[in-house]
């Protein structure tokens, strides 16, 4: 039997997992990120967790096929990383250094096209998806036939950088104006609902209390004139960013991950029709689907990625 580790890098904590070569995920824990010093001691802590458990449990590092890891910032094909600008990181091997390390193959790749290909192994996915991450920002990733679509510079998958706001004067953290994740993230949602509510409306829900995309869908829900307004100036933003992904690769179908999937169905049903309305004809037929593997998808994409280079 042979297996494998898992490794999903965040700001906060570093999750790891161990497989077998099935896809079996035998054990999961994390441990904390440490990003003092430019984030010098992450690696060497990576590698003496793996090194600790394969000798706790007493198997041999033949029996292991090797290591995948996603980071959060731009990674090439190679697994070279750019800039991890949360980690404290400039252009690093992590695949050569987490090597070296454990004396382990080591496949590194974007922690979100990790989540991509986690779901299309093991979850809502398919051969041929996207994946969209809306939660804070909006991230994602592209997959064809299985394999994770990084491009030259490591920005594949950077969808929530497409211009949907051409006119837009406030600048996105990226430094352009008018990306996708100024709108269609938890906090691009709150945005909307602000400016609706600064402008004569209705007695609304949305007047009092903590004012998050929750509350606006849960608003929605119950007919809230302001939250459908927003809603439905959402969806259709919504509609026409998916037309345009739908566009480009032409997926079997587009899985919408993060914290403001948790609407589920409302979230489908909402952008559903605008997106048919904007998409080129061939592509009506997307389907969208809500992620399931959740926090898991990291893991089972970076366990994959071992397999594809080492399995």
């Amino acid at each position: 039997m042979r297996y494998g580790f898992g490794i999903d890098l965040g700001g906060t904590t570093v999750k790891l997992a161990f497989f077998e070569e099935d896809g079996t995920c035998l054990d999961k824990w994390e441990i904390p990120t440490v990003k003092e010093g430019s984030g010098e001691q992450i690696l060497p802590d990576i590698a003496a967790s793996v090194l600790s458990y394969l000798e706790s449990h007493s198997i041999p590092k033949e029996n292991v096929l090797g290591i995948g890891i996603g980071v959060p910032g731009a990674v090439d094909s190679k697994g070279i990383v750019f800039s991890c600008i949360n980690l404290g990181w400039g252009r690093k091997d992590v695949p050569k250094e987490l090597g070296e390390l454990t004396g382990l193959p080591v496949a590194c790749g974007n922690d979100a096209t990790m989540a991509a290909l986690g779901e299309c192994w093991q979850g809502a996915g398919a051969e041929n998806m996207v994946f969209v991450t809306l939660g804070t920002g909006v991230g994602g990733g592209i997959v064809c036939d299985g394999k994770i679509i990084a491009g030259v510079h490591g920005a594949g998958g950077e969808i929530g950088h497409i211009t949907l706001v051409p006119e837009e004067t406030i600048p996105c953290n990226c430094g352009k104006c008018g990306c996708a994740e100024q709108y269609l993230s938890a906090t691009g949602i709150v945005r909307l609902a602000k400016e609706a509510l600064v402008l004569p409306h209705p007695a609304s829900a949305l007047d009092s209390g903590e004012l998050t995309a929750k509350a606006v869908f849960d608003a929605g829900r119950d007919k809230d004139p302001v939250a459908l307004q927003v809603l439905d100036r959402y969806f259709d933003m919504m509609g026409r960013f998916l037309a345009i992904l739908c566009c480009v690769t032409d997926p079997e179908v587009i899985v919408l991950g993060g914290g403001v999937s948790k609407a589920g169905q409302m979230l489908i049903d909402g952008a559903l029709e605008p997106m048919e309305k904007y998409a080129f004809a061939p592509c009506r037929t997307t389907r969208l689907a809500i992620a399931t593997l959740g926090n898991d998808a990291g893991i089972y994409g970076t366990f994959q990625l071992a397999l594809q280079n080492y399995g």
